[in-house]
């Protein structure tokens, strides 16, 4: 069982831990318009899948423009952000915010996404939600870069990320 951290206090993950060299789970989300688009698996573009707790926090939202901000200059790569907010939260901020270069859905209806990269948090405040990670994926489905966040109230090291994105385009 994976753990975290949320302000310095640990947290249990539930699901099935996905780690590097592993093929990339295919799970449906929900979009904004309540349609369900699938993550994972093998594609045309190298997949980044970032998974946040809600895009109602100052750190999820952070995290979101800078994802959003990275891919208006990538190409033949599809970055999706994944929370359990609702499809009408995440479209007003969506709105609000700008959001138009990545993929946003929701892992609400089943937890599906949660429940198959191992992020479903078991205990503490944020139990039933899903803790911050990000997995960069090839197009053949396969996981090359995991970071699973230690602490759920702190970004990713984009530097890092990236360069492991660059490395596939």
């Amino acid at each position: 069982m994976a753990i975290t951290h949320l302000k310095g206090e640990e947290v249990n993950l539930l699901g099935n831990e996905v780690n590097v060299s592993d093929s990339a789970p295919i799970v449906k989300v929900v979009g904004q318009d309540l349609s369900e688009f699938e993550i994972g698996g093998a594609k045309d573009d190298v997949q980044v899948l970032v998974v946040v707790p809600s895009l109602d926090t100052p750190v999820c939202a952070a995290e979101t423009r800078k994802f959003n901000e990275e891919a208006a200059r990538l190409s033949n790569v599809e970055i999706s952000v994944v929370s359990m907010d609702l499809p009408f939260a995440m479209g007003r901020f969506c709105t609000t915010e700008g959001i138009e270069n990545i993929n946003v859905g929701s892992d609400f209806r089943n937890k599906e996404l949660a429940s198959a990269y191992g992020l479903l948090i078991e205990n503490g405040p944020l139990a039933g939600i899903a803790a911050r990670a990000v997995f960069v994926i090839d197009t053949n489905g396969n996981v090359v870069y995991k970071e699973l966040c230690d602490e759920i109230t702190k970004e990713p090291d984009y530097d890092v990320v990236m360069k492991e994105i660059e490395k596939l385009i």
